[in-house]
């Protein structure tokens, strides 16, 4: 079950609660969902009730029993606690695990993007100024990825080196069938459609393989054709237009010393209202480094998948909670039957405190950053610093994760070893998505 899901679940509790008498309130649009704050459990918490509680004119505790009661009753649903002042804390079975894993698997770098068409048309307007010209294309990336089309208005002309270096272009196109103004012109601003960017680099949907997004007429694989081709304009859902200025606060310092991937990083990862540091810190290989730290997390994880297939044995999605016997297999090897050694023993090796509960909450965390993707490519669609805050969280669950997935030793893969392997290929699958929706590459060797 993914968040999504997740989230129209409690909503039809709502409605169940609603229809039942038991609440009388109106039901809202959408229920929030994410991962479990400090003094929460579970997979993800909701405060639903506490949003509902004064027009339901109860306590908030108690409109949080009346939900956990239904949605104890839902599919997928294994156990639902109260804390607080009445957030739900909701846990899923296990099987919900392996259906998240296996939806990344089989959606790829697409995990998160729209099926199909928005129906919306968005016209950025950015100055020529670096990072308003990078962010305005990471926006248009992301807008892309939820199926909008979307124009790129320059008010200036562009240096060839951007372009060489930071991957943002500066083609002049026409208007994409659908996006006319009133007038006719194919400008928003009366003329016809000057330094519009979409040229190459920008209508490559990041992630997608060097497939086209789209822009027009082309559209990416996985969004429904007939949304997207000419023959079909008749039939598009109706355009809504909307107008955005892109204007972060500007650099401080030139990014192209820096190269595409580390130069796209610094000036995307901090917030627009915050100056970003240019320096060549962005280029160390140190966990100091946020984008190294991901890129990292990246590589170890389609590491493992050669390491795997040498093994002979492939990922399978399934429940990857750690054991906490003592036994746990490719977690920490029991140390080897003590030898006779005469009257002064050596004295034991310190094996250190059990990794497998650090590791299994590591595995929990992961899996509900994995499953809030969709709805932080959503939410960073005109905040792409979002996005990559989010990619250093997945990175950093990830990668107290990979040590346990290969087993150690004579020891034979698992169901659990496969497992692990699955989820290791689905965050690295999430990461590298999420990178080149930035524009940044993700290397398969580090």
């Amino acid at each position: 079950m993914t968040p999504v899901e997740l989230s129209r679940t409690v909503l039809h509790a709502v409605r169940r609660a609603v229809d039942e008498g038991e609440l009388s309130v109106t039901v809202p649009e959408r229920v929030v969902v994410a991962p479990p704050g400090p003094g929460g459990c579970g997979d993800y918490a909701t405060n639903i009730a506490l949003q509902l509680a004064r027009a339901a004119g109860q306590p908030p505790r108690h409109v949080a029993e009346i939900l956990r009661v239904r949605l104890l009753q839902q599919h997928g649903v294994s156990d639902v606690v109260v804390t607080g002042p009445g957030f739900l804390n909701l846990s899923l079975e296990g099987t919900a695990t392996a259906d998240l894993v296996g939806e990344i698997l089989s959606r790829g770098r697409r995990y998160g993007h729209a099926p199909r068409y928005s129906g919306t048309h968005v016209r950025l307007r950015c100055p020529a100024e670096v990072r308003a010209v990078v962010f305005a294309d990471a926006i248009a990336r992301l807008r892309r990825s939820q199926g909008d089309v979307v124009r790129v208005h320059h008010d200036g002309q562009l240096p060839q080196q951007w372009t060489t270096v930071l991957g943002v272009g500066t083609d002049d196109l026409s208007e994409p069938p659908g996006l006319v103004d009133g007038d006719g012109d194919d400008g928003d601003d009366g003329t016809d459609g000057d330094n519009i960017d979409d040229t190459e680099d920008s209508r490559e949907s990041p992630g997608l393989d060097g497939t086209d997004d789209i822009n027009g007429t082309d559209c990416i694989d996985g969004i429904d054709r007939t949304d997207c081709t000419e023959d079909s304009q008749e039939s598009r859902p109706p355009v809504d237009v909307v107008d955005r200025t892109v204007r972060p606060l500007p650099a401080p310092a030139d990014p192209l010393p820096l190269g595409r991937d580390a130069g796209r990083w610094a000036l995307l990862h901090p917030a627009p209202h915050d100056r970003p540091r240019i320096t060549r810190e962005h280029l160390v290989q140190r966990e100091t480094n946020p984008l190294f730290r991901v890129r990292y997390a990246h590589a170890r994880t389609r590491a493992l998948l050669r390491n795997a297939a040498d093994l002979g044995f492939r990922p399978e999605p399934g429940p990857v909670a750690l054991p906490r016997d003592a036994a746990t297999p490719g977690i920490r090897p029991e140390p080897a039957p003590a030898l006779d050694q005469g009257p002064h023993p050596a004295p034991a090796l310190d094996q250190g405190p059990d990794p497998a509960p650090a590791r299994e909450a590591a595995a929990t965390t992961l899996l509900a950053l994995l499953g809030d993707h969709p709805r932080i490519l959503v939410a960073a669609q005109d905040a792409p610093d979002r996005l990559a805050r989010h990619l250093v969280a997945v990175a950093d669950a990830t990668l107290p994760l990979l040590p346990a997935v290969l087993p150690l030793g004579e020891e034979k893969p698992s169901a659990a070893h496969r497992a692990r392997l699955a989820l290791a290929e689905a965050a690295g699958t999430v990461l590298a998505g999420g990178l080149s929706l930035l524009g940044i590459d993700a290397p398969e060797h580090l």
